[in-house]
């Protein structure tokens, strides 16, 4: 059984991915469509064009690892793109959700509190 600790931020890239990147491929991804830094820490989460393949990337302290699944029947389903652009940041229960085949679209959420983020005086 393997655990991750999973990071405070998870991003899926709305964009598919060709499966036979790896690190570098994957890094790039993530600087061009998610306007992210790959070595931060985040986890991000790339899908196939089919929606069978899925890769996560994430910075592990002192390099970046890769996690892949290749499903033998169904597809992962990622949420649809918001208008302003191609990646999402998604809750770590979401993402356990997705690896479990929950289409996250159909999940009714109820109302929780959520404290406001902190806006900069300066």
């Amino acid at each position: 059984m393997l655990s991750l600790a999973l990071p405070g931020k998870v991003f899926l890239c709305l964009t598919p991915a060709d499966m036979r990147k790896s690190f570098d491929g994957l890094a790039q991804m993530v600087r061009e469509f998610l306007g992210a830094d790959p070595l931060s820490g985040h986890l991000f989460v790339f899908r196939s064009r089919r929606g069978d393949r899925l890769k996560l990337l994430y910075w592990d302290s002192d390099g970046l690892a890769i996690w892949y699944k290749r499903l033998e029947e169904g597809s992962f389903r990622f949420p649809p793109a918001p208008p302003d652009g191609q990646g999402l940041e998604v809750r770590a229960a979401d993402l356990a959700m997705l690896l479990d085949g929950v289409d996250l679209e159909t999940v009714k959420r109820r109302k929780r509190y959520r404290r406001p983020a902190a806006t900069s005086t300066h």
